[in-house]
């Protein structure tokens, strides 16, 4: 099982994937709770989940408390309604991707955990 994290710090944004046993630590959080960025591999660091969706990209909506798909009636402005398939609120092992806010950084930049690091040729 694997997530693919998307990390946004305000200002950027950060693509990042997790496997397990650091997976295992997102299972049945809801959108909206905070989790501690040493779960998951960011010393230091908050995140809030503000949504995700599933490996056919169904979308987490807030409002639905389950981690499964569900048919939602979605009204338009016109006055015209539309069924829409979404996923709940929860993080279950179908959820693929998962979006995270910061909500308290930690001591190193967020940048510093995504730099590749370079080695020097010698000739």
């Amino acid at each position: 099982m694997e997530f693919k994290l998307t990390i946004n710090d305000g200002a950027k944004s950060y693509k990042h994937v997790i496997k397990e046993p650091e997976a295992n630590a997102l299972i049945g959080l809801k959108i909206g709770e905070t989790i501690e960025g040493s779960k998951i591999g960011f010393n230091g660091y908050e995140f809030i989940i503000s949504g995700g969706s599933d490996a056919s990209g169904f979308p987490m909506k807030k409002g639905i408390t389950s981690g499964e798909r569900s048919k939602m009636l979605k009204k338009l402005p016109d006055g015209r309604t539309l069924r829409q398939t979404v996923r709940g609120n929860t993080i279950s092992e179908s959820t693929s991707q998962v979006n995270l806010k910061v909500k308290k950084k930690g001591k190193k930049k967020l940048e510093d955990f995504f730099k590749i690091p370079t080695e020097k040729k010698e000739e």
